[in-house]
């Protein structure tokens, strides 16, 4: 019971799961008129379920005049009481609070995950005074300053790198996997990591207007715009409570008997109405995690039907996110290309850079490769690294390495096209001799391009919106079949690509998997986070998680949103044609208060069992 209690406060659920249970007992012991008390047992219901709505219809009332479905519950409540209709209105209290715990269930919000953004910023930093080094706390620092960052440390502000070369991994601001190699004159921003060199940096822009800083407050104020959609019953409340009143008094003043006119009250509770939208959520949320979708936010997939744009975001989630070797060319008849592939991943076996390691892994994927041990090895952080191999000097890296250890090179065509498609290239000498390259890329998903043909049949229009190169951005979209790219985002382009977007009228999914997606996918009407690879924080800023990063889903889910807006339609139609033919009958005299409310209550569980086929449906 203890562990169910926080699932459902975690879920945002407030209501007391043990009361629903204890009312709906009473319920049934009173339709079958077993009395173990003297008193019926449908008065438990009145009490536990029926109070409740009552006072706060009457605070809402009183406070804003805030007219809400719950008038016409409280009114039809307290006549079936006043003419001893026990059974009438425990049964309508029952059902309306039923009605609220599956809604609460459904449209619960998360707000987790902010706090994890702020832990991302460095809580001290490195500062020298006159060649003496002292920690101090980050926001001590001040503009101008000169700092120093050792490997494995996070940056603590924006600044300009004054004296030596590293490579960082700006993933929180661009998303891109791979690390950027730095070197005297170029900006490092706050919250992204130091991987190799130790570098002193000036400091240039601090505190709240540090990059970090400026990415919580897009996080905190992107979810303002996002409405919570209100409950169809509540939007025609007024309607429904003035026609109910009406109707009622008509048909009293007519007949002269208040039974029918409390019976009118009772069919006209929109319990079934109430039903209609939370049943299908429910069923749909079941659907989509059978799937691997887990929905997060109860009124996303409502959200969702009404897209007309998915913007992607590239690295994870079109791509797996990780360099893998796409070519190895040998420049020399010397070495043959299995030669010189094994070579180089020997030399990378000691690197700690990823497009090292990217080597290594793909290099013993090859048949028959065996590596061979690397003697005085050096990581030569921002260019490379140098080893002996066999007897041989490999160095492996971009061209300043292999200049600077004074070889002659010349990037030949092939290797010059490859880099405009924005793959990147480690060059390689062996004894002092250009002898190839290696070509690295991050690889799509095998199943990104169906994905994308299914979501333009299905009519949503994909867009890429990525912290890529252009190069690299043109070349991924051409391969899907995307006509829409924007590159070089930074997390506020693609906040601002968001909202020009739904600014133009047409709602957009935003579909990402770092931390600089998390502005993007509050703002964007509905968010998407790829669960396995994602950030935590990118994952709770989302409406929507793919437990497995299974994008081949995405049509699915589409598709699914349509097919529950459909079945709350319905839902919604039969409901009303329900209430307005159990009026007519009421007032003809038909029905007593008793039978109206069995009525409406096989109503209910009519709207739950047309839900509860979207649990099994399946794009066909």
């Amino acid at each position: 019971m203890e562990k169910l209690e926080r699932l459902l406060e975690l879920g945002g659920v407030k209501k007391d799961v043990a009361l629903l249970a204890v009312s709906g007992a009473a319920i049934l012991l009173s339709l079958f008129g077993v009395r173990p008390f003297p008193f019926d047992m449908a008065w438990a219901a009145i009490i536990l379920c029926g109070v409740p709505i009552v006072l706060e219809a009457l605070i809402g009332l009183v406070t804003a005049f805030d007219v809400k479905a719950d008038v016409l519950v409280s009114l039809a409540l307290i006549a079936s009481v006043a003419i001893g209709e026990d059974f009438a209105a425990g049964e309508v209290a029952f059902i309306m609070q039923l009605g609220g715990l599956l809604e609460e269930l459904t449209v619960a919000r998360a707000r987790a995950g902010i706090e994890k953004l702020v832990h991302l910023t460095p809580r001290t930093a490195r500062v020298l005074h006159d060649g003496q080094e002292s920690v101090v706390p980050a926001e001590q620092v001040r503009v101008g300053d000169l700092l120093r960052v050792l490997p494995g440390e996070g940056v603590p502000v924006d600044g300009v790198i004054v004296s030596g070369r590293t490579s960082v991994n700006q993933a929180v601001m661009t998303g891109e996997s791979l690390p950027v190699d730095k070197a005297p004159g170029d900006e490092v921003s706050s919250g992204t990591v130091n991987q190799f060199g130790a570098f002193e940096m000036r400091a240039a822009r601090v505190g709240e207007d540090s990059s970090i800083q400026r990415m919580i407050r897009l996080v905190q104020s992107a979810d303002a715009g996002k409405a919570r959609i209100v409950g169809i019953a509540d939007r025609w409340a007024t309607w429904i409570v003035a026609i109910a009143l009406s109707a009622a008094a008509l048909t009293w003043l007519a007949t002269g008997e208040i039974i029918r006119a409390v019976t009118i009250l009772v069919v006209f509770c929109p319990c079934a109405l109430v039903l209609a939208t939370p049943t299908a959520i429910m069923a749909a949320i079941g659907n989509a995690a059978k799937h691997g979708l887990l929905v997060r936010e109860g009124d996303a997939l409502e959200r969702l039907a009404r897209v007309k744009v998915i913007a992607f975001d590239k690295t994870g989630t079109l791509t797996h996110g990780a360099p893998e070797v796409t070519q190895a060319v040998s420049l020399t008849g010397a070495y043959t290309r299995e030669e010189l592939y094994r070579l180089a991943a020997s030399a990378e076996q000691l690197s700690e850079h990823p497009l090292g390691k990217a080597i290594v892994r793909c290099c013993k994927r090859e048949p028959g490769a065996a590596l061979s041990q690397a003697e005085d090895f050096q990581m030569l952080p921002g260019r490379g690294v140098s080893a002996r191999v066999e007897g041989r000097q490999v160095l492996a890296g971009n061209p300043e390495l292999l200049r600077g250890r004074g070889v002659a090179m010349t990037p030949p065509p092939a290797a010059e096209e490859a880099l405009q498609s924005g793959c990147t290239i480690t060059y390689l000498a062996v004894d002092g001799v250009f002898a190839g390259y290696i070509v690295l890329s991050d690889t799509l998903r095998a199943e990104s391009a169906d994905m994308i043909a299914s979501l333009d049949g299905l009519g949503v229009r994909p867009v890429l919106l990525t912290g890529d190169n252009e190069n690299a951005a043109r070349a991924i979209a051409g391969r899907l079949g995307i006509a829409s790219v924007q590159a070089n985002c930074l997390p506020e382009d693609k906040l601002e690509a968001i909202d020009a977007f739904q600014a133009s009228g047409e709602p957009v999914c935003m579909i990402g998997d770092g931390v600089n997606d998390a502005p993007a996918l509050k703002r964007a009407e509905v968010g998407i986070a790829m669960g396995g690879v994602g950030s935590d924080i990118a994952v709770d800023a989302a409406d929507i998680a793919l437990v497995d990063d299974e994008v081949k889903e995405l049509p699915h889910l589409f598709a699914l949103a349509g097919r529950m807006m459909t079945t709350i339609k319905l839902n919604m139609s039969f409901s009303m044609a329900l209430n307005f033919l159990a009026i007519a009958l009421a007032i003809a005299g038909v029905l007593n208060p008793v039978v109206g409310a069995l009525v409406h209550n096989a109503g209910s569980v009519l709207v739950i069992v047309n839900s509860a086929l979207l649990l099994k449906w399946r794009r066909s």
